[in-house]
């Protein structure tokens, strides 16, 4: 069985960071909203990287990544908008079209679950998901979130599934 490890994002990961995008682009396309042409380059990767990596000084992201024993990026996972005061951040996460199926999406939301713990201290998680996307659905179902549905933004058709999940260990936050 293959071993997978999870990984703060890094300025050095420019060129496999753009290969993993570039490579499961069309699949991503389906299940989350398209990102800007401009993205899919070596400039648009490293303008996306610096960000999250200043978001990540700021106290605003904490970007992650999913590497498998080869060292290649199979998946990111990222706390978003992270709202110390509020004690709440949206969580996010992208696998691999091919690494699918491996528990991966799983072991990537149990890790952004542990870091909003430990390192940031927060009260609240929530994801907002396709409803067709049912796999995102079940993952952040068997990690504790729980759905709320709300009509989509935006003029969009597609109907959205906001999930929660309510962390132990500090009071006072309602969502």
């Amino acid at each position: 069985m293959q071993s997978f490890k999870v990984r703060e994002l890094r300025s050095t990961d420019t060129q496999s960071l753009l290969q993993f995008e570039i490579d499961n682009r069309e699949w991503f396309e389906s299940q989350i909203e398209a990102r800007d042409p401009a993205f899919y380059s070596l400039e648009g990767i490293t303008a996306h990287i610096t960000d999250y990596l200043t978001g990540l000084s700021s106290g605003l992201w904490h970007p992650f990544v999913i590497e498998d024993g080869a060292k290649k990026i199979v998946g990111r996972a990222n706390l978003k908008n992270i709202d110390l005061a509020q004690g709440c951040a949206e969580v996010g996460y992208r696998i691999d079209q091919h690494a699918c199926g491996q528990g991966l999406a799983t072991l990537a939301l149990n890790h952004l679950i542990q870091a909003a713990q430990t390192r940031w201290q927060l009260a609240w998680l929530f994801a907002e998901v396709y409803a067709d996307n049912l796999a995102s659905r079940k993952v952040l179902g068997r990690c504790g979130f729980l759905a709320e549905d709300k009509p989509a933004q935006g003029g969009t058709s597609r109907f959205i599934h906001s999930l929660g999940r309510t962390l132990p260990g500090r009071s006072g936050h309602n969502h």
